[in-house]
């Protein structure tokens, strides 16, 4: 259960997501750095060293959502879908991802979507998998969101699709406060739908932001629901 933003700006871009997880588990540890395949990479992480999103010294970002609309599970012995991030960090290209996914133990993971942004091409690729195979399609240099939801994942993409429609039609779209107060929204009502959601078993846990500006790279991550955070950490390249 998560949403992700994607908003094209002058020299770069910026990425927002939140995470939605069940309250019973473990919180998440705040951005620190890490060296993979030779780059620097920053990233919150799950204790045991997974992610969900993750950018590089190159600007190349990696954010996974779950695929819910896909009924299919591991049968046994599963394997985080923490490690796909980590496995693609330190990538510059597409094919170097495709490269990175094909040497994971697929088969052990549950259904995923990877959105990888290489700004030096101004591409936006998605990979998909459904336990059978492993997709990709292209997306444009635009604004937009990939939206997740264990709870009912149609409905969520058709409410926070309708949220994100009538925030760009505003002023300060495309704005970091823009981006932060469509994270935190609560439209149209509390709930299950919100892009900064609440249910009573489950709640938007962390909220990360991603802004890259020319050269200069900055991941910004609050821990806790974007709508009352608990914390924020900002870390720089």
């Amino acid at each position: 259960m998560c949403t992700v933003t994607f908003i094209a700006a002058k020299n770069g871009y910026r990425l927002g997501m939140n995470r939605d997880e069940k309250r019973t588990r473990v919180r998440g540890l705040p951005p620190a750095k890490r060296t993979i395949d030779g780059r620097e990479v920053i990233c919150p992480s799950e204790p045991r060293g997974g992610t969900w999103i993750a950018v590089n010294d190159a600007a190349v970002c990696f954010a996974l959502i779950n695929w819910y609309s896909v009924p299919k599970k591991v049968q046994a012995n599963p394997a985080s879908r923490g490690i796909v991030v980590n496995a693609v960090s330190g990538t510059l290209s597409e094919s170097d991802a495709d490269s990175a996914l094909a040497a994971l133990p697929l088969q052990r993971i549950n259904p995923f979507r990877l959105i990888g942004v290489f700004p030096g091409q101004k591409e936006i690729i998605e990979w998909h998998w459904n336990l059978n195979q492993l997709g990709r399609a292209t997306h444009r240099w635009k604004a937009q969101q990939w939206i997740s939801s264990g709870f009912d994942e149609p409905e969520a993409q058709r409410v926070r699709s309708e949220t994100f429609q009538r925030a760009c039609r505003q002023k300060s779209f495309g704005s970091a406060d823009w981006l932060r107060r469509l994270h935190r929204s609560h439209s149209p009502n509390c709930g299950p739908f919100s892009t900064c959601m609440h249910r009573t078993e489950a709640a938007t846990v962390s909220y990360t932001e991603i802004s890259i500006a020319g050269g200069h790279i900055q991941l910004s991550y609050a821990c806790g629901a974007p709508c009352n955070p608990k914390q924020t950490k900002t870390t720089c390249v």
